[in-house]
């Protein structure tokens, strides 16, 4: 079953973007990337502002259902801890699927 992050040294937002599924996770900068290395890491002080931030853009109809997960940095680049989140960062499920929608974001920038 499914668990949320709870309390630990190190979190990131993931989410799906409304518009299209795909995962994004919170970045720096209050936006949302598919690269889980542009992830803002947080601290447990930080873990309450971002989830309530990330649910605002949920009710604003930017992403669905954020929640925190755990992950490590190495090397300045997070990892998620979990199986099913690293799955989600490696964009997704075990087989080919969305590589159409990704490359046209990456085109848009997005």
């Amino acid at each position: 079953m499914f668990r949320a992050a709870q309390s630990g040294p190190a979190k990131a937002i993931t989410a799906n973007r409304l518009d299209n599924g795909l995962v994004v996770f919170l970045d720096s900068n209050g936006g949302w990337t598919l690269d889980i290395g542009e992830a803002r890491v947080l601290g447990d002080d930080e873990l309450e502002e971002a989830l309530a931030y990330g649910q605002a853009q949920h009710d604003a109809r930017v992403v669905i259902e954020p929640y925190a997960i755990d992950v490590e940095v190495t090397d300045g680049v997070p990892m998620p801890i979990r199986l099913r989140e690293r799955i989600r960062a490696e964009r997704g499920p075990t087989i080919a699927y969305g590589d159409a929608e990704r490359a046209e974001l990456a085109a848009r920038g997005d």
